[in-house]
């Protein structure tokens, strides 16, 4: 089945996997992309910071010689996560007009980068986790702390759009922030911004405050639903805990998901490309279960 560069095609009715980049960290990036596809994946999401301190700051010609990298390869760019890691000292909900301000000058620079690494005008996304840096600081109560965030996004939805980049919102688990934690909440909020370039993703280390079982919550709030994130539920690969995952990629089989399933890992003791490898082994075997 051919393949267009930026516009993913789901082959042969399997989910499309890409990884997070982090996931290699002792590589360069041509490597990293190799490795990615060498274990079976199609797409690479990028965390920002580990492009330099200041990501924002690399330059058109680099982006292109990234975006070549992916490319060459047979990989297709997935889009960005971990976006306020660096540089040190952001915060969206931030009372302080200087922090405020430098935050989301920030994200809106990531949204040109996100747009600069798709191919061809083709949509990318940006997750917005960032759960230190949307967190209520002192002095700022959770409700004004997700006025803030809402506002903001508001704000930066005709850029997204012009740019045809989708910012995600993530549901976080309370244990790393106090603004949204569920997906009902992000859909609310989505639905109050009420912009394309806004919606929401799933990522199956986040939903300790969830109440509904997963699948279901993938059914109900499906229109919105952009992005998966696939990690056991202490952060480590598929396949090495107790997740149910088979529930949740049945689930997105039954509403014909056909986006990006993303593996993302926080511990990378075991090597990168094991990691990756037995992540996709995983995933292709509990999807091959399915009904």
């Amino acid at each position: 089945m051919g393949v267009t560069y930026g516009l993913p095609v789901r082959a042969a009715n399997r989910f499309r996997l890409a990884i997070c980049n982090e996931t290699f960290p002792h590589l360069k990036f041509a490597d990293m992309c190799r490795a990615a596809k060498a274990s079976g994946y199609t797409g690479l999401e990028i965390a920002p910071f580990t492009l330099g301190e200041k990501p924002t700051d690399v330059s058109r010609a680099r982006r292109a010689e990234l975006k070549d990298m992916i490319q060459s390869v047979g990989l297709h760019y997935a889009g960005l996560h971990s976006l306020l890691t660096s540089p040190k000292g952001l915060n969206v909900t931030s009372s302080d007009k200087t922090v405020h301000s430098r935050s989301w000058d920030h994200l809106r620079r990531l949204v040109d980068l996100s747009a600069d690494l798709a191919s061809n005008g083709a949509k990318s996304v940006m997750v917005f986790g960032s759960g230190k840096q949307r967190t209520s600081p002192e002095g700022v109560s959770v409700g004004d702390a997700v006025k803030r965030f809402k506002e903001g996004l508001a704000e930066l939805a005709p850029k997204a759009e012009a740019r045809s980049v989708r910012i995600l919102i993530e549901p976080l688990s309370p244990q790393f922030t106090n603004v949204v934690n569920t997906l009902g909440e992000a859909v609310s909020l989505v639905k109050e911004i009420d912009s394309p370039a806004i919606q929401t993703m799933f990522d199956t280390h986040n939903s300790v405050a969830e109440r509904l079982p997963h699948g279901d919550l993938i059914k109900n709030y499906r229109r919105h639903i952009y992005h998966i994130h696939l990690n056991e539920m202490d952060g480590r690969h598929p396949g090495t805990g107790t997740y149910d995952f088979k529930s949740v990629l049945q689930a997105l089989k039954d509403i014909s998901y056909s986006r990006w399933l993303s593996v993302e890992v926080f511990g990378f003791s075991l090597g990168g490309e094991r990691i990756a490898r037995e992540a996709a082994e995983f995933i292709r075997n509990q999807e091959a279960r399915l009904r």
